[in-house]
């Protein structure tokens, strides 16, 4: 069988530790979507054929390659239309509403400015982030008028969702799902400045059997509802209870023992067609 790495980084820890295992039977290739190939508006240029497809990548050029496998009836894991709703905050809100699951009420405005008009209604403190999830995104704690203009002096014309800020012990409970396996960590909550996210290595592996049932179905179930495979959870706790905060699309999961051998079963399953 033949996997492709749909990636700029073939060697990030989750995909090289996947290669490794599948090495011994499968074939493992890799394709950059935005290798430089003449103009940038440029659609990418076709991988090689393979079986089954692993995006780790969601740039446009890269999400635009993939929903053009998928019309050929590729396999692509996550798939392309997954992988772009989990990159709107906005759409992201929407689908865990609909599904049933504890998610912030979430307002989506184009710029933060326009905030201004709806604090008598919205109250501090409240957190604002980037309505597209990317590297260096705002996620920040507003928790005055004074940060607010500071926030819509340095992001003007930016688009932005708000959420009432939900009271927590100030630690993100990361969870990754790759098919059914769920993996864990523990995150300082970034809260403080309209800063990017905090430092990844700040993530302190949990084991799985510390987390709550409840949660890790809750993990299970959101994976359901944004048709997600490989997928990351961010949870935070409010009176004992959990909330998710993100949902994102085949995160690195780095330091998660067995990962990358789930992620190979995983390919392996879907390039057969199970």
């Amino acid at each position: 069988m033949r996997i492709c790495l749909l990636t700029s980084r073939p060697d990030h820890p989750l995909l090289e530790g996947a290669r490794r295992a599948l090495a011994p039977r499968h074939q493992v290739v890799a394709a950059d979507p935005d290798a430089s190939h003449g103009s940038p508006a440029a659609p990418a240029p076709d991988p090689p054929s393979a079986d089954v497809y692993l995006l780790k990548t969601r740039t446009p050029r890269a999400l635009a390659l993939a929903h053009r496998l998928e019309r050929r009836g590729a396999r692509v894991l996550n798939s392309a239309s997954a992988t772009e709703l989990c990159q709107d905050r906005a759409r992201m809100a929407e689908v865990a509403g609909k599904a049933g699951l504890p998610f912030p009420r979430t307002r989506a405005y184009d710029c933060p400015s326009r905030i201004a008009g709806d604090i008598g209604e919205l109250g501090f403190p409240l957190m604002v982030k980037s309505r597209r999830s990317a590297r260096l995104d705002v996620v920040a704690r507003i928790d005055d008028r004074e940060g607010l203009s500071a926030l819509a002096r340095s992001r003007p014309g930016h688009p932005v969702v708000v959420q009432r800020f939900v009271e927590n012990d100030g630690w993100d409970r990361k969870l990754w799902v790759v098919d059914t396996q769920v993996y864990a960590g523990l995150r300082p909550t970034p809260l403080a400045d309209p800063l990017p996210v905090g430092d990844k290595s700040l993530t302190e592996p949990l084991d799985p059997a510390d987390v709550p049932e409840a949660w890790t179905a809750l993990a299970l179930r959101a994976g359901r509802a944004f048709g997600l495979q490989v997928y990351g959870v961010d949870l935070i706790e409010r009176d004992g209870a959990p909330v998710i905060v993100d949902v994102n699309a085949f995160p690195g999961m780095r330091g998660m023992d067995g990962a990358p051998e789930a992620l190979a079963a995983l390919a392996v399953s879907a390039g057969s067609g199970r």
